[in-house]
């Protein structure tokens, strides 16, 4: 990968990136990020709207408890949130939604970019980039390792190009919370806002592409379901009374082998995982209480609910096996969508004008909430794309030591506003 360019006086859209980089929140809790980009819309002159009006509470999955969310909130507060639109994402509410009107005649264009980061400590490598050059995260256990602080700064940085007001139509910048683990972008078509919008697009920086490279269409997005299981059984101690345990640790344990041993389905894409084991306290006590989080995936919606309905089975046999009640949570829920061919057209014409190749090899496969705006755009008529913009990076989506190319920020940008000034080719 190309290293960030080395200068006190790094590009806009580079320092935004930065700053953001420095302050992570993961989902609800990005009460920073989210104000200080409501703010800086307002003072660009977009019409902002924030909080509840643009994300329905009931709808939101997988939401911090009330002791996590004051801590992040408070922590905002005195980490420099704009206190204009902090008081408004109070609880969680972290959806901004910002609206500006070109010159002329045209469609509603609609940009998501996603707020959140990562609940994963950043590498200390002297070798990380953001560590050498003073932007590694800040906060122990979040880390931007996804792209998501590009996104925003990408976003921003393209508003205050537009705002010579110089396209047709109306372009509304979608902040969304809450993309990992597929909790916010629901809550936010459930409070109505993508209900009239004619284009709708979603980039992705990264995904395994190099910088310079567009893919103007990612196949294959899966749906996908998160689960949060908690086994309970009854603690005793491990060597004089064992039996009188009921060891919820074990079935936990038995439950993620049998996940994992769950055969795959002929002629689709599917994923399962148990991404998080909790449970027990010291050695001599059998645990009462044990917890996974897991996921299935498929490319098909049918067929990941078949996946989710008989990883419940098994996580109902093994705890049955082990004496063990278990609650299972559903925290998170992502739908499959696909590309109109108008909005891929007017990507591929998009990065030609700016000099982008245009290639697929490389876009990896997975999932993203996105999907509901796209599902909810097309339903009512309207067109709707996601895909990725290349931008190099040492090691893979997810990893403490990924990074981005930041000579992609300002291409991600041109990209967009060719798009946004030429938009009647995509409504």
């Amino acid at each position: 990968m190309t290293d960030p360019v080395e200068t006190d006086q790094p590009t806009d859209v580079v320092a935004l990136r930065r700053d953001l980089h420095r302050h992570p929140e993961v989902g609800f809790t990005e009460f920073r990020t989210a104000s200080r980009a409501a703010g800086r819309l307002d003072d660009l002159g977009w019409q902002v709207a924030a909080g509840e009006t643009v994300l329905d509470p009931d709808a939101r999955l997988g939401v911090p408890d009330g002791a996590e969310l004051s801590a992040a909130y408070r922590r905002a507060e005195r980490s420099g949130a704009d206190p204009r639109y902090l008081p408004a994402l109070r609880g969680g509410l972290t959806g901004v939604v910002a609206r500006l009107r070109g010159s002329r005649p045209g469609p509603v264009l609609a940009l998501r970019a996603d707020l959140d980061a990562l609940p994963l400590d950043e590498s200390g490598s002297d070798d990380h980039a953001p560590g050498r050059l003073g932007f590694r995260s800040g906060w122990p256990g979040r880390m931007h390792a996804c792209g998501h602080d590009g996104h925003v700064a990408v976003a921003l940085a393209l508003a205050e190009r537009l705002t010579d007001r110089d396209f047709p139509g109306e372009v509304r910048l979608i902040l969304q919370p809450a993309e990992e683990g597929g909790r916010g972008g629901a809550a936010m078509v459930a409070a109505g806002v993508a209900d009239d919008i004619d284009v709708f697009v979603a980039p992705h920086l990264g995904m395994g592409l190099p910088t310079g490279t567009i893919c103007t269409d990612v196949a294959g997005l899966l749906a996908n379901s998160k689960l949060r299981a908690v086994f309970r059984g009854a603690a005793a101690h491990a060597s004089m009374a064992p039996e009188h345990g009921r060891h919820a640790l074990l079935g936990a344990a038995a439950a993620t082998l049998a996940v994992h041993s769950m055969p795959a389905f002929s002629g689709h894409q599917t994923r399962v995982n148990v991404g998080a084991l909790h449970g027990g306290t010291v050695s001599n006590i059998v645990p009462d209480r044990a917890e996974l989080r897991l996921e299935t995936r498929a490319d098909d919606g049918e067929v990941n609910a078949e996946l989710e309905r008989r990883v419940r089975q098994m996580l109902a046999g093994a705890a049955s096996s082990y004496g063990l009640d278990v609650d299972v949570e559903l925290i998170g829920a992502v739908t499959t969508a696909g590309n109109d061919p108008a909005v891929t057209a007017a990507l591929r014409d998009a990065a030609e004008r700016i000099g982008a190749t245009v290639g697929a090899a490389g876009a990896g496969i997975g999932s993203d909430d996105a999907t509901a705006f796209m599902r909810r755009v097309q339903e009512r008529g309207g067109v709707a794309g996601y895909f990725g913009i290349g931008a190099s990076s040492p090691a893979p989506h997810h990893s403490g030591t990924f990074d981005l190319d930041e000579a992609a920020l300002p291409l991600a940008v041109d990209l967009l506003e060719s798009l946004v000034r030429n938009q009647t080719a995509a409504g």
